[in-house]
């Protein structure tokens, strides 16, 4: 963490101006690069936030607007925040709105040390399901798709290559609270694939090359659903070093569903035959 970083001692404050340094320091979690320097981000909304708390996860900043309406889910996500040795910072709406970068912000908003995880990290036997993106460069597409690897009950998202930054408040924003109840994991590809290799695992790769109809393709787990770039898709030797490729029919004038909506398509039709019944 840099020297602007605010010290944390469990204290309430209040704050008032543009000018502070606490607002200055969560302001710039907006940008990527200040995100990857301090290995924070900022996430925003009552419901996000308790969804955090209930997963084990604190700020180590809390900001709450003046004039907020009083809930016991706030009450008691200060307390507990408090009682971490994090701040919980008061301050007017329109400065937390410079911050969140929203006219209308949410009434709370928090500062989280970035959650990482390594290749190794993943049990593969903790899902039959897990999800792969690569390039993904759309990070409400990446929050989907961790919502969705939660809903589905997936094992983890694996991001491999040059995908948008889970952490970006955009990213954070579509995931509904599931960037802190999934585990993800930025990697490359040939680690990924020798890690893979290295244990049991099918990759199965949304296709348009030779592929299987997904609703009549043999799955098996554990399953490492893989989508490709929205626009380019999957480069050609990563569908030719997978185990099974998948087309989803379209049968209007489209030629490809959004790469979120995909993977959820596939994901439920996967899990159907993963878990028959």
């Amino acid at each position: 963490m840099s020297d602007e970083v605010p010290a944390r001692g469990g204290a309430r404050r209040a704050i008032t101006g543009y000018s502070n340094p606490t607002v200055k320091f969560a302001r710039s979690l907006r940008e990527k690069k200040h995100r990857k320097r301090e290995g924070r981000f900022l996430a925003e909304g009552l419901r996000l936030l308790t969804d955090a708390r209930e997963s084990g996860y604190l700020p180590e900043l809390l900001l709450m607007a003046e004039g907020r309406e009083p809930h016991d889910l706030l009450t008691l996500l200060e307390g507990d925040v408090l009682a971490a040795g994090g701040d919980v910072v008061t301050l007017p709406v329109d400065v937390l709105a410079k911050i969140t970068g929203k006219e209308n912000p949410q009434s709370v908003a928090g500062v989280y040390a970035e959650i990482g995880r390594s290749l190794g990290d993943p049990d593969r036997a903790a899902a039959p399901l897990f999800l792969v993106a690569q390039a993904l460069r759309d990070p409400g597409n990446l929050g989907t798709m961790l919502r969705t690897a939660d809903a589905v009950g997936a094992g983890g998202l694996i991001l491999i290559d040059d995908c948008a930054d889970p952490f970006s408040v955009e990213a954070v924003r579509a995931s509904m609270g599931a960037v802190f109840t999934v585990p993800l994991v930025q990697t490359a590809w040939v680690p990924f694939i020798a890690w893979l290799r290295s244990g049991p695992g099918q990759l199965v790769a949304a296709s348009l090359r030779e592929p299987h109809d997904y609703r009549a393709a043999p799955y098996a787990a554990p399953c490492f659903l893989l989508v490709g770039n929205e626009s380019r898709g999957l480069p050609e030797s990563y569908e030719a070093a997978c185990d099974l490729r998948v087309k989803i029919p379209m049968h209007g004038r489209a030629d490809s569903l959004n790469a979120a909506v995909a993977a959820a398509v596939l994901a439920y039709e996967a899990l159907a035959h993963l878990q028959p019944g």
